[in-house]
């Protein structure tokens, strides 16, 4: 099982409970009078605050029979402690107060119009800081739970990453990895991205992100990664080389022509690095009372969007520049 239907359904009823919340807190958002946006957002905040309090609420509530389900079979249901789902409600993923949360669409909103935007593109700018807001803290409140419910019973030893399609690329490079019980799950706003436990009778077959990547459409896989990075994944660049390049995007004029290139990886630990060589001392770093240089590539690590423009065609070409940027490990 990779990973198992109960995990799935798990992960898309929350999916449902988050994309209703959010739909409704829209619905009010769409109230607001433009006219005086302060007061009216405020009028409406308590009625928006029950809505995504109560996604949070059915969010975590799941959790515990989700758990029992999945481990009973196994006869490692048993838990230490009983699930609080509320808990969970009226706080972000964070740890800020909701409705304190709840407030950044007003002032996005207000602080755009002070800026001279037209008002209807700055309620629509508000309106999608709602959506953020209220997804991410419903998904949050059920990942929290979720985590919590793990720890208690003392079967699960770790979790996998549970990554459906859709994803954005930094999660689907993460896909399938395996994390200790009490390790915090990363995420980003607007991650739906969930777990499955892992004990010594239920062991779930990890999809990695090349699994996803094989079931993804060319247009999905345009759309996640860009045409580039499709090519060298293509060509057969490891996705997660491809993926945390982009992190340290950047410009540069070398010899007189401007190329696209990234810090990620260059330094004397990284593959790029080693690849490259030519090192050369970075900024400092500090180690407790101690202070260390880095050293890092002098030579730029290519982006693979400039690869294929240098390529210009050329197959073989392109793949000697992917292994020495170390794209294909």
């Amino acid at each position: 099982m990779s990973p198992s239907p109960q995990a799935v359904d798990h992960q898309r009823a929350r999916e449902r409970v988050t994309e209703a919340a959010a739909r409704a807190a829209l619905q009010l958002w769409r109230q607001v009078d433009p006219q005086d946006i302060r007061s009216s957002w405020l009028a409406i905040l308590v009625r928006v605050l029950t809505i995504v309090s109560g996604g949070q609420l059915a969010a975590a509530r799941a959790t515990d029979p989700w758990l029992h389900a999945l481990l009973e079979p196994t006869g490692e249901q048993e838990s230490d402690g009983q699930l609080i789902p509320g808990a969970f409600v009226g706080v972000t993923g964070a740890g800020a107060p909701l409705a304190e949360a709840l407030l950044a669409p007003m002032w996005t909103t207000l602080g755009l119009v002070t800026r001279d935007v037209p008002v209807a593109h700055a309620m629509a700018r508000g309106g999608a800081v709602l959506d953020i807001v209220a997804r991410t803290a419903i998904a949050d409140a059920g990942r929290a739970a979720d985590s919590v419910g793990m720890v208690a019973r003392p079967a699960i030893t770790s979790y996998v990453r549970v990554v459906e399609s859709g994803a954005c690329n930094r999660c689907i490079v993460l896909a399938g990895r395996e994390y200790g019980v009490s390790k915090a799950f990363a995420r980003h706003p607007r991650c739906h991205c969930g777990m499955e436990p892992v004990t010594r009778e239920h062991r779930p077959e990890p999809v990695d992100a090349k699994d996803l990547y094989d079931r993804m459409s060319a247009a999905e896989k345009r759309k996640t990664f860009g045409e580039a990075a499709v090519k060298a994944i293509d060509a057969g660049a490891d996705i997660a080389q491809v993926v945390n390049a982009r992190r340290g995007m950047s410009s540069a004029v070398v010899y007189g022509q401007k190329i696209l290139k990234t810090s990620e990886g260059v330094t004397r630990r990284g593959i790029a690095g080693q690849r490259l060589k030519r090192f050369e001392k970075a900024g400092g770093q500090r180690f407790g009372s101690d202070t260390r240089t880095r050293a890092r590539s002098s030579r730029p690590r290519l982006m693979p969007e400039e690869i294929y423009k240098q390529a210009d065609g050329d197959r073989e070409h392109a793949l000697r520049l992917l292994r020495l940027h170390a794209y294909i490990v």
